[in-house]
């Protein structure tokens, strides 16, 4: 366990028993998870696992059929998604959500402005943390004043985490940020997760890339089919017989969760 969970002792966001139907569809079964500040907790599972939408049941995209959701030690199961962004909980999206008609630098300013509205959060200093946090994502050479749809695919990808970072979250969900990057803008993906447990922020990384997730995540939970199989360390996952059934033994990457 890293250094901020042992000092802690107690989680930044625990999820109990969480359950979401569609219909008499289980997308979710009794899912028990807990993310510790400075923590990375990977997801992971086959096609149709229920990966984000866990992420849309822990932001309030949808609302729980069943389970409690607590954050900071407080339930936040039925608060709506902009109180739970302003409290902490920030999150990337499968396809980057940027503001496409504006320029990088008001991405940016758009994620600080966020931390500003949290209570007891002051204002980050723009000037000295995005160029840190541009250089630490490999897009220190880009023009500030260039428009977002100007950057590739990756590169957007990429800003978006920036963008959350931002905020100053306390939670920082990220769902597949690998996913449609070469190998070096994985390697950004990585260094960016480096900055955000430095800073305490508890990670909850969906992700297909296996070499990423083990050697980023200090747990990882997988799902199959909306039930949780199994939660260990990367060690413990990846010699799990039930997840190298579902998940680590093969099977093709899924484009919807």
């Amino acid at each position: 366990m890293n250094a901020f969970a042992n000092a802690e002792k107690k989680p930044k966001l625990v999820l109990v028993d969480v359950c979401k139907n569609f219909g008499g569809v289980t997308a979710a079964q009794d899912i028990q998870l807990e993310i510790y500040s400075g923590e990375v907790v990977g997801l992971i599972g086959p096609n149709g696992a229920g990966k984000t939408t866990l992420i849309n049941l822990i932001t309030g995209v949808y609302p729980v059929s069943r389970g409690k959701i607590l954050f900071d030690g407080r339930e936040i199961t039925h608060q709506p998604t902009y109180k739970r962004a302003l409290e902490g909980i920030g999150r990337t999206f499968q396809h980057p959500h940027l503001l496409d008609r504006c320029d990088v630098l008001t991405n940016g300013i758009t994620g600080s402005d966020m931390a500003a509205r949290k209570r007891g959060i002051q204002k980050v200093d723009l000037a000295k943390e995005l160029p840190r946090l541009l250089a630490c994502a490999g897009l220190e050479g880009i023009n500030l004043s260039d428009p977002v749809s100007k950057l590739a695919y990756g590169q957007q990808k990429l800003l978006e985490v920036v963008r959350v970072l931002l905020s100053q979250p306390q939670i920082l969900l990220l769902d597949e940020p690998a996913a449609g990057l070469n190998n070096r803008e994985a390697e950004y993906v990585s260094a960016l997760i480096q900055y955000a447990t430095e800073k305490g922020i508890g990670v909850l990384l969906i992700e297909h890339s296996m070499e990423l997730v083990m050697s980023v995540c200090d747990r990882i939970t997988v799902l199959n089919f909306g039930t949780q199989i199994a939660t260990g360390t990367p060690e413990q996952i990846q010699s799990n017989p039930e997840v190298i059934r579902a998940y680590l033994g093969g099977g093709d990457s899924d484009a919807e969760n």
